[in-house]
């Protein structure tokens, strides 16, 4: 990119309408600017919403054969107006959009090539105080597999959270100044941010520790024997409620380390067929859940690893590509021994498994994909 670029102008109302309300967020709101501060209207967020739009739609295009897809360059670089990118997040989104170039290469090298990409962003809430806004958006993005064949999934998707930094110079003109990724789980093929390991957890010497899988490829084949579980539900319900969540179950997104990928994944095995263990909520030998109490082997990484093994409803896996539908796959992203993330397998194409999680909410992705993408992770891989 070039430095003579970033910033905006929004014309006409329609822009205007592209805005969420901004009632998400009930600490937050449009009226907090102090009198001689630069006013935050809706013309203003409207335009706070397209530089995130383009931003975003900038890093998932680098990831896309053919660069900026439809663009000759980067969004970002046709917006002038009264706001901007600072000097400083201009540098950082090159940065960014080069390590993403590379992220590409590593990923096509695994056999992960996407043909296209769409990408938009929603406004949910903006605070201002005196000369700084800061501005909650969604972001949604859908991928397409370059030459899916057969039964292989045509798309991945995911939705992720982020709060920009805007600050107003003297002459009242604001300038992107931060983005930070407010998901828990960091997972968004997208996204260079570190994912957040979850704090360790002291087990007792009742419970097993996982063996750690290979992520080699073109391992042997462990087909599934018996039908002691419906998978196909486990598919079917994690696909079902991936983006749309079940309020039938507390939603842990946002509320400690882990967020709600391991509750979303005892879900999918309940529907599956999985049934309770009832007993005390901290005792990792019991397992249970429902909308008003959870077992924290319901909503726990290491907590739902102990209960798995314990319980022998899983099997260890030596490599991840021996993953089936319905089976569970978790990472420690830091190694320290402590499980920071849980998935659950969702299609099974080309001796590749796809998986479905959340914290970030995602559809489908490749196991290719996540090992690409860290490839210094430790991965753990469990027949269900």
């Amino acid at each position: 990119m070039n430095g003579a670029r970033r910033r905006v102008t929004i014309l006409g109302a329609a822009a205007t309408s592209v805005v969420a309300g901004v009632a998400l967020l009930p600490n937050w709101s449009a009226g907090a600017a102090v009198l001689d501060d630069p006013s935050v209207d809706a013309r203003t967020k409207a335009t706070f919403q397209r530089l995130a739009d383009a931003v975003f739609t900038d890093r998932t295009n680098a990831l896309v054969d053919g660069g900026q897809g439809d663009h000759e360059k980067p969004l970002t670089d046709g917006f002038s107006g009264d706001v901007e990118l600072s000097s400083g997040q201009a540098r950082s989104e090159d940065a960014t959009l080069s390590a993403l170039g590379q992220r590409k290469e590593s990923l096509a090298k695994a056999g992960e090539k996407y043909g296209k990409a769409r990408t938009t962003v929603t406004l949910d809430a903006t605070r201002v105080t005196g000369r700084t806004a800061r501005a909650a958006v969604t972001e949604t993005t859908t991928l397409t597999y370059a030459q899916a064949r057969g039964d292989a999934p045509k798309t991945t998707g995911f939705q992720a959270r982020h709060e920009l930094t805007f600050k107003a110079d003297r002459q009242g003109d604001w300038q992107l100044t931060g983005i930070r990724d407010t998901d828990q789980g960091g997972l968004a093929v997208n996204t260079l941010s570190k994912p957040a390991p979850v704090k360790a957890t002291t087990a007792d010497d009742t419970m097993p520790n996982a063996p750690r899988a290979a992520t080699t490829r073109n391992p042997a084949a462990v087909p599934k024997t018996g039908t002691t579980y419906d998978y196909k539900a486990m598919a079917a319900y994690a696909e079902k409620y991936w983006n749309v969540y079940n309020k039938d179950y507390p939603d842990f997104s946002g509320h400690g380390a882990g967020g709600d990928c391991t509750n979303f994944v005892s879900q999918s095995l309940k529907a599956g067929g999985w049934k309770h263990v009832p007993g005390y909520v901290y005792d990792y030998t019991k397992w249970f859940g429902n909308a008003d109490i959870q077992s924290d082997s319901f909503v726990g990484v290491n907590e739902w690893s102990w209960f798995a093994q314990n319980s022998q409803r899983t099997k260890p896996l030596a490599n991840v590509y021996q993953l089936e539908v319905g089976d569970v796959l978790q990472m420690d992203f830091d190694k320290d021994g402590s499980k920071d993330h849980t998935m659950i397998v969702t299609s099974k194409s080309g001796g590749v498994p796809y998986v479905t999680y959340h914290s970030t909410n995602t559809l489908r992705r490749s196991v290719a994909s996540l090992v690409a993408s860290e490839p210094n992770a430790y991965y753990y891989a469990y027949r269900t």
